[in-house]
C-alpha cells in the first residue's frame, strides 16, 4: 500500500496537486478490534469520536481490507453507513444477501472461477481420489456445495473431507490440536496423494502445528508426501515461535493466486525500507523485530530477544515464512486497489475541477465531493497499471482477472520459492482455460521427482474392465478381464464392447482384427490333396471303364450285366468329378449345382447296384425248376429300377431347387478369426431328405445283397456289392456326427471326403475283383471255367 501511495504521489499525471495519505490499523484477527478499528478510521485522528469531523486534511475516502470474508463483512456494515468504499484484498467468499447494496468491491475474481480452475487442475493431472480440508464455517460449508458437485459430475471421487477447527478462546486450543492430529492421521493414512487446502493464512499454521505435535510423538501416523492444492487467500505467516516449524508439508504444493506482476521499483523500495524510518509508520519497528528476532536498546517492552537489532539487517535476508521480498497475490491486490481509488478521485477531480478556469480550480476541493460521486466513478474504473495489467470491475463490483498457478519450494534451509508454473483464464473456453508448463512443477520429494497418482484404484489397462467395489464409491473397483469375444481399447472402460461381425479379438483382448476371408480353395493343401485324388480317382474309374468296354464280349462282363456297369461307372466317374463343384469360392451357379448334382449322380449309382443285385437274384431264381421268375430276367427290370429310383431322387431335388434352393452365404460366427464363404443349403430338412434317400436306397441294396451273398459263383457279385454298401453305409452313417460337428471350409471337407470314400468304397469292392480276373487272370474269363464252376 505505501509503495503504492508513493508511486502516485510522485506520478504528476495522476491527481496533480494532491497527495494521498493512508492510516493502517491492526484488527489482531478479532471481530470487536476489527469494529473498533474501523470506528477509529471514521474519527477525527486522535479522537473516538464517529460521526465528528474537524480535520479536512484526514478525511477518509476509501478503505482497503480486509482478509477474511467475516472481517470484510464487519467493516462493509459500518463504511456503508457513510456510502465509504472497501475495497477487499483476500476475501473470496461469494456474494450473497449480506453485501447486497453496501459499497464493497473485491479485489479478486468470483469464487466460483476458482472453483473451476481446481477443478480443471486434478482433472488435468487426472486425479480421481482427492481429499479436502476446510474450515469449519460457512465458508467451508459453501466451498463443499460447490466443489463435490463438479468433482461427482466429472469422475472424481472425495476419500475424505476433514474440517479445520476455529477457536477464539485459548481454553479450547488443547481440543483444537487434538482434532488436527486426528485430520493428520487421516490424511497420512489414506491413498489419496491429492489433498485440496481451503481456508486461510491461519489453516497453514493449523497445518503446520500438528506435522509438529506428530514429530514430538503425539501420533504413530507416518509422514508422508502429499500434493496439497491452495487456494488464493492460503499464504504462509509465521510468528516468532514458529520460525524453526518444518516447511517440508508444503514441498511441491500448488496454490491458486490472483494474477501477479511485480511493478518496476518495488524490491528497490522495499530494500531501502528500515526502522530509522519511523515517520508515520507505527509497525516498521514492530515488525523487524518480530522478523529479526531481536530487539531495539529503547523498545518499551521486553520481547525476550537476546539478540539487539543493528539497524543494519537486509530484509531480503530473511526466510520466506518470515518476509517475500516478491510481491505476493495479496499484495498485488493491495496495490491495484489503492490504484483503484486514485484512478476514481483522478475521474471526479477531471469532471468536477479539471473544466473550470484556473482561479476557479484553485477554489475547488476534492474532499468535498459526496462519496457517493466516488462511487460511481469507482465502478466504472479500467485502467492499465504500471506492471502492464488493465483493472477493472464487473457488474458486481468483482476485479475481472483471471489465476496465476504457483508451485511452492522448500529448500533445507526453510526458504520459499514460488514459481509460477501456470495460469488459469476463466473467460477462455473451459478445454483452453487452463495451461501448465508441467517440466517446471517440482513435485514433493516423496515421489522422486515424477508426476504424483491419486487414485483409489489403478487403472484397468485395456483388455479388462472395471468391476465397483460394494459399499464403496466409483473411484474405487477392480479390474477384471474382458469376456470371450470382447475388447475394451482403452483404459478404464465400464465394460467391454463386441467386435463387429467382421472382426474378431486379438489376444490382449484391446482391439479388433479384420477376419480372414476363407474357403476351400484349390491353392491351400488339403484342396489340393482333395483335387489330387479326384483326379486318381477319375482316371482309375476312367481306365476300368475302358478295360470293360474294351473286353465288353468277355464271359464275366456279360455276366454281370454289361449295361448297368456301365452305367456305374459312368456315375462313379461323375460322382469323383462332382467333388470339383465344392472346391474353390462359392458363387450361385456351384451351389445350386453342387448337391442336386451330387445327390442324383449318388442316386442313379446306388439304383445301379440295386438293379445289378436284384438281377442276380432273379437270374438264380429263374433257373429253379418250375420257376414263373424267367418272364422278368432281362434288360427290363434293371432299367426299370434305376429309371424310378433316381426319378424319385431327381423329383426330391426339383422341390428342393424350386422352394428353398441353395445359395451362396457368408458364416462369420462358426469360427472366430476367419470369415467363412460358404453354400448355404437353404432347407436343411430337403438337405436330409436327399441324403436319407440315398441311405434307404443303400440300405435296401445292401439288405438284397446280403441275402444273396451265398449264390453260386459264377453269378455271384452280391458278397462284393455287400461289402461296398456295407463301407457306403459306414461312412455316410458316419458323416452326419461329423458334418454337425464341424465348422467352416472343414464341414466341405467332410463332405467330400465322404462322397470320395463311398464312391471308391464302390469301385473298389465291386470292380477290383472283376478287373484282376480280366488283367491278371485271364484263363478264368472264359465260358467254359464258369461252366466248370457252376458244375463244381
Amino acid at each position: 500500500m505505501a509503495f503504492a501511495v508513493n508511486e502516485i504521489n510522485e506520478n504528476l499525471q495522476l491527481l496533480p496537486n494532491i497527495t494521498l495519505g493512508l492510516h493502517v490499523r491492526n484488527n489482531y484477527f478479532n471481530n470487536r478490534e476489527t469494529y473498533r478499528a474501523t470506528i477509529q478510521l471514521l474519527s477525527t485522528k486522535n479522537r473516538f469520536l464517529p460521526n465528528y469531523k474537524c480535520d479536512s486534511r484526514n478525511n477518509l475516502i476509501g478503505v482497503i481490507g480486509g482478509l477474511e470474508a467475516e472481517t470484510s463483512f464487519y467493516i462493509a456494515t459500518l463504511l456503508a453507513i457513510y456510502n465509504i468504499p472497501q475495497l477487499s484484498y483476500g476475501s473470496t467468499s461469494a456474494r450473497n444477501e449480506k453485501l447486497s447494496g453496501l459499497s464493497f468491491y473485491q479485489m479478486v475474481p468470483n469464487e466460483a472461477q476458482q472453483y473451476k480452475g481446481i477443478f480443471h487442475l486434478i482433472l488435468h493431472f487426472k486425479w480421481t481420489w482427492i481429499g479436502i480440508i476446510a474450515v469449519d464455517d460457512e465458508r467451508g460449508e459453501r466451498f463443499q456445495q460447490a466443489i463435490l458437485p463438479l468433482f461427482s459430475q466429472n469422475g472424481i471421487c472425495v476419500a475424505f473431507i476433514e474440517k479445520i477447527i476455529q477457536v477464539s478462546k485459548l481454553e479450547y486450543y488443547f481440543e483444537m490440536m487434538k482434532e488436527g492430529l486426528k485430520n493428520f492421521e487421516v490424511v497420512m493414512e489414506s491413498k489419496a496423494n491429492a489433498v485440496v487446502l481451503y481456508g486461510d493464512t491461519g489453516s497453514l499454521s493449523y497445518m503446520r502445528a500438528s506435522v509438529k505435535f506428530s514429530e514430538l510423538g503425539f501420533t504413530q501416523a507416518i509422514p508422508k508426501g502429499k500434493v496439497y492444492i491452495m487456494t488464493i487467500q492460503m499464504d504462509v505467516a509465521s510468528y516468532y515461535y514458529q520460525r524453526k516449524w518444518a516447511l517440508q508439508l508444503l514441498h511441491g504444493a500448488v496454490s491458486f493466486r490472483v494474477h501477479t506482476k511485480e511493478p518496476p521499483g518495488f524490491q528497490q523500495f522495499l530494500l531501502n525500507r528500515d526502522p530509522l524510518w519511523t515517520k508515520g509508520d507505527g509497525f516498521i519497528r514492530e515488525f523487524w523485530e518480530q522478523a529479526f528476532l531481536c530487539q531495539f536498546p529503547d523498545s518499551p517492552l521486553d520481547k525476550g530477544f537476546d539478540q539487539a537489532c543493528t539497524w543494519e539487517e537486509k530484509l531480503d535476508s530473511l526466510p520466506g515464512d518470515a518476509f517475500e521480498m516478491n510481491m505476493t497475490g495479496h499484495s498485488y491486490s493491495i496495490y491495484n486497489a489503492v490504484y483503484a481509488v486514485a484512478h476514481a478521485l483522478d475521474a471526479i477531480y477531471s469532471s468536477s475541477c479539471g473544466h473550470r478556469r484556473m482561479m476557479e480550480r484553485k477554489k475547488c476541493n476534492l474532499l468535498r465531493q459526496p462519496s457517493w460521486q466516488l462511487q460511481r466513478f469507482l465502478r466504472t474504473v479500467a485502467f492499465n497499471n504500471s506492471a502492464g495489467d488493465k483493472v477493472s470491475f464487473d457488474t458486481n463490483g468483482q476485479v475481472v482477472m483471471g489465476y496465476d498457478i504457483i508451485n511452492w519450494i522448500i529448500s533445507p534451509n526453510q526458504s520459499i520459492l514460488k514459481v509460477k508454473i501456470g495460469e488459469f483464464n476463466p473467460e477462455a473456453p473451459a478445454d483452453q482455460g487452463l495451461t501448465l508448463s508441467e517440466d517446471g512443477i517440482t513435485w514433493n520429494s516423496w515421489f522422486n521427482q515424477t508426476q504424483p497418482l491419486s487414485v483409489c484404484s489403478e487403472s484397468c489397462n485395456p483388455g479388462h474392465r472395471k468391476k465397483m467395489k460394494e459399499g464403496e464409491p466409483f473411484c474405487c473397483y477392480d479390474c477384471i478381464p474382458c469376456p470371450e469375444g470382447k475388447i475394451s481399447k482403452q483404459q478404464d472402460l465400464d465394460d467391454c464392447i463386441t467386435c463387429r461381425e467382421d472382426h474378431y479379438p486379438n489376444r490382449g483382448q484391446d482391439q479388433c482384427i479384420p477376419k480372414e476371408i476363407t474357403f476351400l480353395s484349390y491353392e491351400e493343401p488339403l484342396g489340393i490333396t482333395l483335387v489330387a485324388f479326384v483326379v486318381f480317382s477319375s482316371l482309375t474309374t476312367g481306365w476300368v471303364l475302358g478295360v470293360f468296354i474294351k473286353h465288353h464280349s468277355t464271359s464275366i462282363v456279360r455276366a454281370n450285366n454289361r449295361d448297368l456297369t456301365y452305367c456305374l461307372l459312368i456315375c462313379l466317374l461323375l460322382c469323383f468329378l462332382s467333388v470339383l463343384l465344392f472346391i474353390g469360392q462359392p458363387n450361385r451357379v456351384s451351389c445350386l449345382l453342387q448337391q442336386s448334382i451330387f445327390g442324383m449322380v449318388f442316386s442313379v449309382a446306388i439304383s445301379c447296384v440295386l438293379a445289378k443285385t436284384i438281377t442276380v437274384v432273379l437270374a438264380f431264381l429263374s433257373i429253379q425248376p418250375g420257376s414263373s421268375m424267367r418272364k422278368w430276367v432281362g434288360k427290363r427290370v434293371g432299367n426299370a429300377i434305376v429309371i424310378s429310383c433316381s426319378l424319385s431322387q431327381a423329383a426330391i431335388c426339383c422341390v428342393w431347387l424350386a422352394t428353398s434352393p441353395p445359395f451362396p452365404d457368408v458364416d462369420m460366427h462358426s469360427q472366430t478369426e476367419s470369415v467363412v464363404l460358404e453354400c448355404n443349403v437353404g432347407s436343411v430338412t430337403m438337405f436330409y431328405c436327399v441324403l436319407s434317400y440315398m441311405g434307404f436306397l443303400a440300405l435296401v441294396s445292401f439288405m438284397v445283397a446280403f441275402l444273396a451273398r451265398k449264390l453260386p459263383d459264377s453269378f455271384n457279385e452280391a458278397k462284393f456289392i455287400t461289402f461296398s454298401l456295407l463301407i457306403f453305409c459306414s461312412v455316410w452313417v458316419s458323416f452326419v456326427p461329423t458334418y454337425l460337428s464341424t465348422k467352416g471350409k472343414f464341414m466341405v471337407a467332410v463332405e467330400i471326403f465322404s462322397i470320395l470314400a463311398s464312391s471308391a468304397g464302390l469301385l473298389g469292392c465291386i470292380f477290383a475283383p472283376k478287373c484282376y480276373i480280366i488283367i491278371l487272370r485271364p484263363e478264368l474269363n472264359n465260358r467254359d471255367q464258369l461252366i466248370r464252376r457252376k458244375g463244381q
